[in-house]
């Protein structure tokens, strides 16, 4: 099967750089909202069985266009937040988002007993959102859209992609509304067989003078 792991449109968190990650989230901005309207045509080649988002509000909104257009349901599963910043929570400063990109670091390495500040280790993530996935897998045999977050998109297909790594998925930016697309299976497992960085809408729906760190390239 395919699965389109898309992330969220923008919010006012991303144009603000914070760490914002915590449950209902915000909505979207005007920019985000055209970035969603964007995905239905984006998507119109492939054969969308299923539509799939995380709890926070801002993955429900970019989802819904192409709910509406494929007269689809969004199915909201827990698994698929963003990765928690637990006391690095709303911070902008570099040295939060360098601790929260660097524990994300180490779980690509393979640290998973590594901790955010506050939060959870790479073992809870990982088990989380492969639940998730797992759901996914076993309810379609062709296309799913699943509207996630940068930086659990990111960490998820750099450990769990065949033919990629860690280091590929953060040195790569996903901008808002940027797709990862694997196919693969439960079984056999899953090849990142494309990475569009950029909004599904093209460049110009991309905000060059946001400072968005969960979709930034990780130097």
């Amino acid at each position: 099967m395919r699965l389109l792991l898309i992330r969220h449109g923008q919010t006012p968190a991303n144009v603000a750089g914070a760490l914002d990650t915590a449950a209902p989230g915000p909505g979207l901005t005007e920019l985000g909202e055209q970035q969603s309207l964007a995905v239905p045509h984006a998507l119109r080649d492939e054969n969308v069985q299923g539509i799939y988002a995380s709890r926070l509000v801002r993955t429900q909104l970019t989802a819904a266009p192409l709910s509406r257009s494929l007269a689809l349901d969004v199915v909201v599963h827990d698994g698929l937040h963003e990765i928690e910043a637990g006391a690095l929570e709303a911070r902008t400063d570099d040295d939060s988002v360098k601790a929260y990109l660097g524990t994300i670091i180490k779980w690509g390495t393979g640290e998973l007993d590594a901790r955010m500040p506050g939060a959870f280790d790479g073992h809870e993530f990982f088990g989380r959102f492969d639940a998730a996935i797992t759901q996914v897998a076993e309810t379609h045999d062709d296309t799913a859209a699943v509207f996630s977050h940068g930086a659990a998109i990111r960490a998820w297909v750099g450990a769990r992609a065949l033919n990629v790594s860690g280091e590929f998925t953060l040195k790569n930016p996903i901008d808002n509304t940027g797709v990862a697309v694997l196919e693969g299976s439960l079984t056999h497992g899953w090849e990142l067989v494309s990475w569009a960085g950029t909004p599904v809408g093209g460049e110009q729906l991309a905000d060059q003078f946001a400072v968005d760190p969960t979709g930034e390239r990780v130097e």
